[in-house]
């Protein structure tokens, strides 16, 4: 590997001693060195990983990644940057796991286009992020977006770089067009209306099954997502919303185009102008689905009932 820049390998794995095998050595060089190190990944792996390393645990920073990247829009801004960002000389080790048997197919392609868009988010950074993947227990077209969303692939066979990489093609692959929802309510808005679509957003969160709290949650997203239509997706839209699958879904639509793949992604002092109301959404929700392109954008929020 190249230590002197953005370090991205996928680890494949199975079972417990192959995980052991590829994590221990990486945190024990990392604290050896005397970097900064962190681990998100599922709550089992975090408890084999700590009994493993015995005291040398004590200096790692721990994240259970199923609640700290629950949305996998969230795991740039909120754990990947949140942690390296805090460290300004010498190099930054991550182990993250975003993907795990339990993903839904829902946040699957919001899981794969996040793992994508870290080698842009991280480029010519001192950052390692080291990324395991059951290969046991994950869907064999999982591993090969893995083999395309990461310069570098560690197996049985060693450590090679991958002869399929290629981030940008799964950004695009997963930039779909949603499918058309069942029963869906929906409300046409512009600037002066407002107020009107918190009030949509407010009413039928609540008859759909939102907590009270998470109903507030709710109207704070559409409001950014709203205000962003509003100011830079032509003036107006149309916001949705339904329930399915155990969710309340809210769907906001206008006629613009997201051209930075990072938008909502990056720590609100480092983002462009439109992109923050889409961090703050990603901070909000459970799940957030884009589908941008030259007719316009669709984006999905996806908030637990």
């Amino acid at each position: 590997m190249n230590r002197s820049a953005f370090v991205h390998p996928a680890l494949f794995y199975r079972g417990d001693d192959e995980y052991l095998a590829g994590t221990v050595p990486f945190v024990r060089a990392g604290r050896e060195a005397g970097e900064p190190v962190a681990v998100a990944v599922p709550p089992a792996r975090l408890a084999l990983l700590r009994d493993a390393l015995g005291p040398a645990a004590a200096g790692v920073t721990w994240l259970d990644m199923t609640e700290a990247g629950r949305n996998p829009g969230r795991i740039i801004p909120g754990v990947l940057r949140e942690f390296a960002d805090r460290r300004t000389a010498g190099r930054v080790r991550i182990i993250g796991e975003p993907i795990w048997p339990g993903r839904t197919a829902e946040e699957y392609p919001a899981c794969a286009q996040h793992e994508a868009l870290i080698n842009m988010a991280f480029e010519g950074r001192r950052v390692s992020i080291l990324c395991p993947y059951d290969v046991a227990g994950l869907d064999p077209a999982v591993i090969a977006d893995a083999r395309a969303t990461h310069p570098v692939v560690i197996d049985r066979g060693g450590e090679r770089a991958s002869a399929d990489y290629a981030p940008d093609r799964v950004v695009r692959a997963y930039n779909r067009p949603f499918p058309e929802p069942r029963d869906a309510v929906s409300m046409r808005f512009d600037l002066d209306a407002l107020p009107l679509v918190r009030e949509f957003a407010c009413h039928w969160g609540a008859r759909f099954g939102l907590r009270p709290d998470t109903v507030g949650d709710l109207e704070l997203a559409v409001n950014e997502l709203a205000a962003n239509s509003c100011l830079h997706g032509g003036g107006s839209g149309t916001a949705r919303l339904w329930a399915e699958n155990g969710h309340v879904l809210c769907e906001v639509r206008d006629a613009g185009t997201i051209t930075d793949p990072l938008a909502g992604r990056r720590p609100a002092d480092m983002s462009p102008n439109g992109g923050r109301g889409i961090l703050m959404v990603h901070h909000l929700a459970d799940l957030v689905r884009v589908h941008t392109g030259p007719a316009g954008t669709a984006i999905r929020v996806y908030m637990r009932r």
